[in-house]
């Protein structure tokens, strides 16, 4: 069992300041033995997925879920009723100071602003984690989850990209990795969101302030950013559209639609440039669009045409045209679509799967190809206990892996911010070379006492 942090030092040290992780100083700490029970604690326990991700962890065998935590009073009497036995709090902080002992792994499916501070506070106390997508919220978080993830390699972490199991987007990497297609050209990628009023707040209108709902604790939710009043259209849901909350549809669904480049091509390490074309103009609290982004990569391989591969990435269902792909004319099969132009052919996946190989005009179900692996059935949330218990599997996104893909979400989300721009990319400097005040604005926030991140020493 992982030893428990320090209650004093963990309250004293998650102030303004932040709990200080350092490489040296942290024990590291093996994945528990096949034989052990994985004790998991669920934050954000319903929610538009955290009920589905505690459902899901809960199923296998092997788990028991000892913890809950949420803002939300609803919200956690919801989830008691399925865990009557686990421990309940509203502050994750009070989690982790004061129940360390009591859970080994730790599922995070609360709003994007407050990821980072949580999953870097259970990396710090050696919990694995299971965080939700996109992973971080500010740039800056980025290279604070590579650190730590450095000062703790035997933690176990996924990210929830569950359509990664699907035998179709297993089958596209394959095919793109080994070059089937020949050398890669660009990429299109585009989703239908944001168009669902149940999730966003399509026009951007902002409420009078009003007392929050009952059994919320605003203050909490929250959490690293500023204090302001509570508005109608901001929790429990459409926080998505916010600015200063969640990342829009490009950042929702960016790892449902992007994971397979990244895991094709190791190549696209970080961008050099993004381009975001919005059909709104910027506006202080909201996210813009629809929107059309490029995202840049230098790259010098064998795998790509050229040294640079562009990846064009845009929401409100704004299809590429097929005709300019030499695909005959129809309709894409779904509103979420990853499509990959090679010298050889075309390759277009849908978000559940679906995969097509086009060449020279002629249809093959991609997953007929040939020199293609069997693809056992993957069951995405069992895959990361299973590796907690030590029991070596295919896991489908770890963390190294879903900063790559969170890093190209944010600089097309960020890049909303000043529409027709384009903005070179430099992640060593976290800064926009080109453009200061993009620089000075996009990268990071200022956490609020109490709430920041800790920082990685």
């Amino acid at each position: 069992m992982i030893p428990p942090i320090n209650r004093r030092r963990f309250m004293w040290t998650t102030g303004a300041a932040g709990l200080a992780l350092s490489a040296r100083t942290w024990p590291q700490t093996p994945a528990l033995a096949p034989s052990t029970r994985l004790r998991v604690l669920c934050i954000g326990v319903v929610g538009t997925i955290g009920g589905e991700d505690r459902r899901q962890v809960a199923s296998h065998p092997l788990v028991d879920i000892t913890g809950l935590c949420d803002v939300d009073a609803g919200a956690l009497a919801q989830a008691a009723k399925d865990h009557p036995r686990a421990f309940q709090c509203r502050d994750y902080r009070d989690a982790f100071a004061n129940k360390g002992e009591q859970f080994d792994a730790v599922i995070v499916s609360t709003p994007d602003h407050s990821h980072a501070p949580i999953m870097l506070s259970a990396l710090a106390c050696g919990k694995h984690v299971y965080g939700q997508k996109p992973l971080v919220h500010q740039l800056e978080e980025i290279n604070m989850m590579e650190k730590a993830l450095i000062a703790r390699p035997a933690l176990v972490t996924q990210l929830g990209n569950q359509r990664m199991a699907f035998a179709g987007r297993r089958a596209a990497v394959e095919i793109l990795r080994q070059g089937m297609l020949g050398k890669a050209l660009e990429a299109h990628v585009w989703i239908g969101s944001p168009n669902n009023r149940a999730y966003f707040n399509l026009d951007r209108g902002i409420a009078e302030p009003t007392p929050p709902p009952p059994g919320l604790d605003w203050n909490l939710w929250l959490g690293p950013c500023a204090e302001v009043p509570y508005r109608a259209g901001m929790a429990p849901v459409v926080w998505r559209s916010w600015w200063n909350y969640g990342s829009n549809g490009l950042g929702d669904w960016g790892c449902h639609v992007l994971d397979v480049l990244f895991y094709a091509y190791d190549e696209l390490r970080s961008p050099i440039a993004v381009l975001n074309h919005c059909q709104q103009a910027p506006k202080l609290d909201f996210h813009p669009h629809p929107c059309r982004s490029t995202i840049t990569y230098a790259v010098d391989s064998p795998h790509f045409s050229r040294k640079q591969f562009p990846i064009h990435y845009s929401d409100s269902a704004q299809a590429v045209s097929r005709a300019a792909l030499g695909l005959p004319a129809g309709k894409f099969a779904d509103e979420n679509m990853t499509v990959v132009v090679c010298e050889g052919g075309v390759l277009t996946l849908t978000a559940a799967g679906r995969l097509e190989v086009w060449r020279e005009g002629q249809l093959t179900a991609g997953l007929k190809m040939p020199g293609l692996p069997e693809f056992e059935p993957l069951n995405h949330w069992h895959a990361w206990v299973d590796n907690c218990l030590g029991k070596k599997t295919e896991l489908r996104s770890p963390f190294r892996d879903a900063l790559r893909m969170t890093e190209a979400v944010q600089l097309a989300v960020k890049a909303g911010r000043f529409p027709g721009q384009e903005l070179r990319w430099d992640k060593a400097s976290l800064s926009f070379t080109n453009h200061p005040e993009a620089s000075a604005t996009l990268v990071r926030r200022s956490y609020r006492d109490g709430f920041a991140p800790p920082p990685v020493a």
